[in-house]
């Protein structure tokens, strides 16, 4: 559905994006992360076509946005995250009017705009001037406006901000039903967000992209390898004390116990395990703490690297000076920071 090869931005000497490549399969809902000021805004505006790229190309259904931007606009739901909307018009008579200018047939836009509004959870306001709606109905205006006609994609950017958790929720559940009918490019920095929500995510830090994927391989990009996580079966304290007295463990705790069930472990390794292990016959640290288990009659049934959870990754690919390649191996060195023409982005 969306093909990104190489798409560059410039405003003057600032680089607000560089060298982006990604694809996004038709029927995926994919989160399209990153920081403020990472130039989210800047490359949905271009594959939405409302801004020219200074190098690259982008194809929305098979069809280059810059060569033919009819086209692929009419294949398009694009929500900016601040609306552009008009205050002395209401709601219903603001979504006729679009649906006119989207070519939606006139004997269809009474009904279209019924549909819309419903889907966003805003048909009781369709008599209310638009000037007269909280920030969070204006949000559901603008998402019912990216619904109008159905196309195969939407672009919404930040489509929660100013919504209360209830609205929130309504919307997750609204992106998570369009999809196979619709593909979805969804931007935000809310993680919690893209974990309810979403497929796949897409990291980009100053005008980079760092990570893409779905989200376990996301997290996998970040192991945690001075923790491990174990799963115990038997006496959860003694397993703790098992655990502690081993060379290069720096503590040991219980995360969770059901009574007669399974322990969950957290143990802390010393700086110098990885030392300990290189020089170790046995097998390593983690060899040794199973053995030690074993040889004290409690079952191990899960031994890893803690993972990481979706914050921790981002934190580090979006804070990183030089972050490690995205998936298509090309190098990711930082631009100075980008995209200084986003709007600030506001959380739910």
């Amino acid at each position: 559905m969306i093909e990104v090869d190489r798409l560059s931005k410039r405003y003057g000497s600032v680089r607000a994006v560089r060298d982006v490549s990604f694809r996004v399969r038709a029927g995926d809902v994919v989160g399209f992360l990153g920081p403020n000021g990472a130039g989210k805004t800047t490359t949905l505006r271009i594959l939405a076509g409302f801004l020219g790229a200074t190098s690259g190309r982008a194809l929305v259904a098979g069809r280059d946005v810059a060569t033919d931007p009819m086209a692929t606009r009419r294949s398009i739901g694009y929500m900016p995250e601040a609306y552009p909307l008009y205050p002395e018009m209401r709601a219903g008579e603001y979504l006729r009017f679009r649906a006119e200018l989207k070519g939606v047939a006139r004997r269809r836009r009474r009904g279209e705009v019924d549909r819309v509004l419903t889907l966003a959870g805003a048909d009781d306001v369709i008599s209310v001037p638009i000037g007269h709606l909280s920030k969070g109905y204006r949000q559901r205006v603008g998402l019912a406006d990216a619904l109008l006609g159905s196309p195969p994609l939407l672009i919404l950017d930040e489509p929660t901000a100013g919504l209360d958790p209830n609205q929130i929720r309504d919307v997750r559940r609204l992106l998570r039903s369009l999809a196979p009918e619709h593909t979805v490019l969804l931007s935000t920095h809310i993680l919690s967000e893209v974990e309810r929500t979403c497929d796949r995510a897409i990291v980009i830090a100053r005008g980079r992209l760092v990570a893409e994927g779905t989200l376990e391989e996301i997290r996998q990009r970040r192991r945690d390898s001075s923790t491990l996580e174990l799963t115990v079966s038997g006496d959860g304290d003694r397993a703790i004390e098992i655990v502690r007295e081993q060379p290069g463990v720096a503590g040991a705790r219980s995360s969770s116990s059901a009574p007669g069930g399974p322990t969950d472990l957290i143990v802390d390794l010393a700086s110098s395990a990885d030392e300990l292990d290189a020089t170790d016959p046995a097998g390593g640290l983690a060899e040794r703490i199973v053995r030690a288990l074993t040889d004290g009659n409690i079952g191990v049934r899960r031994i890893a690297p803690a993972r990481s959870s979706l914050e921790q990754v981002f934190s580090e690919l979006t804070s990183d000076p030089e972050p490690p390649p995205a998936s298509d191996g090309r190098p990711s060195p930082l631009p100075p920071p980008g995209d200084s023409t986003e709007e600030d982005e506001v959380s739910a």
